[in-house]
């Protein structure tokens, strides 16, 4: 039996590795599969498949969406993304045109409180990256306005705080809408970081399986076994199949490893066995 990671970014958004450096490091970890899930982009997807052919490795196109459920701003992952699907990249791009004016209002809002940023500080030799509050935090912290990304966040990179405005996002619907098109697996990522309760996240998953998902997000760095347990269990009971991955973002958060997670936890390669039987029959 061997390992994957299903839940990885890159510089592509706001990781810290190339595509091609993590396609790398997790075949040097020796991980059977992992997908590459940027936050609204498949950008990086091209450059990480051509690298896990020489890396022998397999590359799983992902994605991961910004969505709102009551008020919580909540994510969703698309695994086996069709990358090239023309009203995907469509949509794609109008939910980064939504991302980018917020951006700008952050950068005016942190020029006008007598915080000098540009938006050469926050891509630095990235310019194509899915600018994120991370971004922001990397230039707090180079120029010296805090002492590290966790003390930027705390400081002046809260939701709703005077530098971050609220974000406009798309519905659970139009999110699970868009993955569908592009042919994707569509699991709820980490559902115990949105600080919900255990009903709350049970009714969550329930909406979703009702627009469509398949999957749920059962392992991540964020959760304790306790929780691993509850949430398999929930997966069992809506008809989900279980997905597992570290977030790797790099540097950005250095006590995530790819293929393990923050505390060592690793993800069988058989519950990507279990997502690739339920889309072969939904084939057939």
């Amino acid at each position: 039996m061997g390992y994957i990671d299903s839940h990885v970014h890159s510089t592509a958004s706001d990781g810290t590795l190339t595509p091609a450096q993590v396609v790398r490091h997790a075949a040097e970890q020796d991980l059977d599969a992992i997908a590459l899930t940027d936050h609204d982009t498949v950008s990086g997807i091209r450059e990480a498949m051509a690298e896990a052919k020489e890396a022998g490795i397999r590359l799983i196109p992902g994605i991961e969406l910004a969505s709102r459920y009551q008020d919580i701003e909540i994510h969703i992952l698309g695994l086996f993304v069709d990358w090239e699907h023309a009203g995907f990249l469509a949509g794609l791009e109008d939910i980064r045109s939504i991302r980018s004016r917020r951006n700008e209002e952050m950068l005016w809002r942190f020029n006008r409180g007598g915080i000098d940023l540009t938006m050469e500080d926050l891509t630095g030799a990235n310019p194509g990256t899915v600018i994120t509050r991370a971004h922001f935090a990397r230039a707090l912290v180079s120029k010296g306005y805090a002492a590290d990304v966790s003390r930027a966040f705390k400081t002046y990179l809260q939701a709703g705080g005077p530098y971050v405005p609220p974000r406009e996002i798309v519905t659970p619907e139009a999110a699970v809408n868009l993955l569908h098109q592009a042919g994707a697996f569509i699991a709820l990522a980490h559902p115990t970081l949105y600080k919900l309760g255990w009903e709350e996240i049970r009714s969550l998953v329930s909406l979703l399986k009702e627009l469509g998902m398949e999957g749920l997000e059962v392992y991540h760095s964020s959760n304790n076994q306790y929780e691993s347990g509850r949430l398999k269990d929930m997966a069992r009971e809506y008809g989900l199949l279980p997905t597992g991955g570290s977030d790797f973002h790099g540097s950005n958060k250095p006590d995530i490893a790819i293929g393990r997670g923050r505390g060592g936890p690793r993800v069988s390669s058989l519950l990507l066995d279990d997502i690739e039987q339920l889309r072969e029959q939904s084939r057939s």
